[in-house]
């Protein structure tokens, strides 16, 4: 693919599948990443093929359609988000059915649109797993890149990480985890107020956020976090 080239649907999943590495769905299958509809290609090489095609975002409905897992991702990475509607991620939201679809998409399509605080808190209310998971992604995306936000916006997320400390589901359990882990470790006061959340959480009757709870205080009150952030301060 040359860049500035116009692509054709046809010609970018004819790439996609000479990219194809069968064991490589094998291996992905043992992290709990769905082989269905998958061709095993690594993200580096999904990042080079978005870098040539360039944002485009009829390609990327397009190769959404097709529901090739390899093709979700790449159509997260090349959409145009001033073009991207409500509709749409609510459509794309609903059919995640791997945790590493949903990740890279937060991160590379929803978390850069207005509205991702808002869906942020609506998914995580939702009781697909996939949704729920989106809702937190979108929390722990937004925590690492939204640098200009205020320590408040993070703050208001915290009932709703505490609320759903409980869902034992795996996916769900690591995506709060994950979002509470970002929160603690973007500053101090917000390091702060991550682990009085983590210990109120560790409190909890609830095997899932007694995990939560441990893993995220083991690392929001390590040695190196705690001297990283204050460097930063």
């Amino acid at each position: 693919m040359k860049k500035n080239k116009v692509h054709s649907i046809d010609s970018v999943i004819r790439r996609l599948k000479s990219l194809s590495n069968p064991e490589a769905v094998k291996g992905m299958a043992k992290y709990g990443i769905n082989p269905e509809k998958n061709l095993g290609i690594s993200i580096p090489h999904l990042r080079q093929a978005a870098k040539e095609i360039g944002r485009n975002h009829k390609l990327a409905l397009d190769l959404w359609e097709t529901g090739i897992h390899d093709s979700r991702i790449l159509a997260g990475m090349i959409d145009e988000p001033d073009k991207v509607s409500e509709k749409q991620i609510e459509e794309w939201v609903s059919e995640f059915n791997s945790w590493d679809v949903c990740d890279q998409t937060c991160m590379n399509l929803f978390g850069k649109l207005p509205i991702a605080y808002d869906k942020a808190v609506q998914w995580s209310s939702r009781s697909e797993e996939f949704v729920k998971r989106a809702g937190f992604a979108l929390i722990a995306v937004l925590t690492v890149h939204d640098k200009k936000a205020k320590d408040e916006k993070f703050t208001k997320f915290l009932p709703y990480i505490i609320r759903e400390s409980t869902d034992g589901r795996n996916y769900v359990k690591k995506a709060v985890n994950w979002a509470l882990r970002q929160i603690g470790k973007r500053n101090l006061n917000l390091n702060r107020i991550a682990i009085k959340a983590g210990e109120e959480i560790y409190n909890i009757d609830s095997r899932s956020a007694k995990w939560i709870a441990s893993d995220t205080l083991r690392e929001l009150k390590s040695e190196k976090v705690q001297k990283r952030l204050k460097n930063k301060k």
